[in-house]
């Protein structure tokens, strides 16, 4: 009895040493870990299962048709020109009424106050295109045009300050630091407008910008009150003129929301007298 106890355990060790055996017994333990790993998932929220229905189904390129008929295709094409003319629409619009007001240094009528609108920082110092505006300010000033430089942009964040960054390139090209005006508060072209306007008491001024921008911003700041001239400083066709043309495209939508409801800026604040205590130290 004893000896076929053992002969029948030595054949069940030769049967689960087969190859065969071997394998089915690994696939076992496969299947255990993914359960196992399913369970871990589970209990971390993140099960991962094979679910059909979660696909998202995406339209097929196949399904946007155009019309067969010629009348659809007619309608398409003057859809599709009707949705241009609205798009380009506000930008004319503030191209045709500002032309005559805007030139170039030579041509900018005197004013006291200049006006630089922010155009982004590089490491702490302006951008070419921010110091280009820079430089026909301080040649602005330089041929007494101007009086104050109002240098209006972005300080939202404490890492980053547009109007300090301005001051600074105005000064290291010889305009005088109480000649210099900081609003640390225009975070678009329209809050600028406002807050010179409003805050800091400019009813005329010269503005400074390139020329894809300077439209734009001369039309929203007579929209704000102000009696605006715009100089536009010339830049070469390169990839960030091209950029910022079509940029402009979008931005007057906004714009033209914005002269025609007014809201107010982003953060308004209390009057400040800067430009007045500027100008008074300009009178000799």
């Amino acid at each position: 009895m004893r000896g076929a106890l053992v002969r029948g355990m030595r054949g069940m060790r030769r049967v689960r040493d087969t190859p065969g055996a071997r394998a089915e017994s690994g696939a076992r333990a496969a299947s255990g870990a993914r359960a196992g790993a399913g369970v871990r998932d589970a209990s971390e929220g993140g099960v991962k299962r094979h679910r059909p229905w979660l696909r998202l189904r995406l339209p097929r390129l196949s399904a946007l048709r155009l019309p067969r008929s010629r009348r659809g295709r007619r309608l398409a094409v003057q859809g599709v020109m009707a949705l241009c003319v609205l798009a380009l629409l506000p930008a004319t619009w503030m191209r045709m009424g500002s032309d005559a007001r805007v030139g170039t240094t030579a041509d900018a009528p005197a004013r006291e106050v200049a006006m630089v609108f922010g155009a982004g920082l590089w490491k702490g110092r302006p951008t070419p295109y921010l110091a280009h505006r820079l430089d026909a300010a301080a040649e602005l000033y330089r041929t007494g045009k101007v009086k104050v430089v109002l240098v209006t942009g972005d300080n939202s964040r404490v890492e980053y300050d547009e109007p300090d960054a301005m001051r600074t390139y105005l000064t290291e090209r010889g305009v005088p630091d109480d000649r210099i005006v900081s609003d640390y508060a225009g975070f678009d072209s329209w809050d600028s407008c406002v807050r010179a306007r409003k805050i800091f008491g400019v009813d005329r001024a010269v503005l400074v910008s390139q020329g894809f921008h300077i439209h734009r911003a001369t039309t929203l700041c007579r929209s704000a009150g102000i009696d605006a001239y715009g100089v536009a400083v010339d830049e070469p066709r390169d990839a960030t003129w091209y950029y910022g043309g079509t940029r402009e495209l979008a931005a007057s939508g906004k714009a033209a929301l914005d002269a025609l409801f007014r809201p107010d800026p982003r953060f308004l604040g209390p009057q400040e007298a800067g430009v007045t205590e500027a100008l008074a130290s300009a009178t000799p």
